[in-house]
């Protein structure tokens, strides 16, 4: 076994207080954050598109998506520019994040399963937590946090103008 499967590489992001990371592979590019152009009939998550160099690219509030509060956008919120891949193909999606923070390695013996917290509740979209000196990090796992239902709602958005 390689030195570097040992370890993998976040980039690692907050939405309010709480930190979260999506492996670096994923991640095509950062952007400072733009409204989007808005799509009728979405999900309330869905923001809508923003122009990624001549591809329209859905963008969804993963605040909303998790249940939290709807982000009220400052100078350092960012969207994230993601190839998550899917089953069945590659879903090119943007996601706004209130920061980002850094990319940064976490060995494989770090990460710890999702808690368990004694009853059935939507944990399958966290690939693990990490714990740090200033507290957890919780890996998010794109393709299971976006349902059947979601990856084929966002796959259908028109191209931007």
């Amino acid at each position: 076994m390689s030195a570097t499967s040992l370890e993998a590489q976040f980039v690692t992001f907050s939405l309010g207080d709480e930190v979260f990371a999506v492996p670096v592979e994923v991640v095509r590019e950062i952007l400072d954050h733009e409204e989007a152009f808005k799509i009728p009939n979405g999900p309330d998550y869905l923001l809508g598109l923003r122009d990624v160099r001549g591809q329209g690219v859905p963008t969804i509030d993963l605040r909303l998506k998790l249940g939290l509060t709807r982000t009220v956008p400052t100078p350092h919120t960012r969207v994230l520019v993601m190839d998550i891949p899917m089953e069945d193909r590659l879903l090119t999606l943007g996601m706004v994040a209130d920061r980002v923070y850094e990319v940064t390695p976490f060995r494989r013996d770090q990460i710890e399963q999702a808690p368990d917290i004694g009853s059935h509740w939507r944990s399958d979209y966290i690939a693990g937590v990490v714990r740090r000196d200033q507290g957890f990090v919780v890996l998010v796992d794109l393709a299971k946090l976006l349902s059947q239902h979601d990856t084929v709602l966002l796959a259908r958005q028109p191209e931007a103008a």
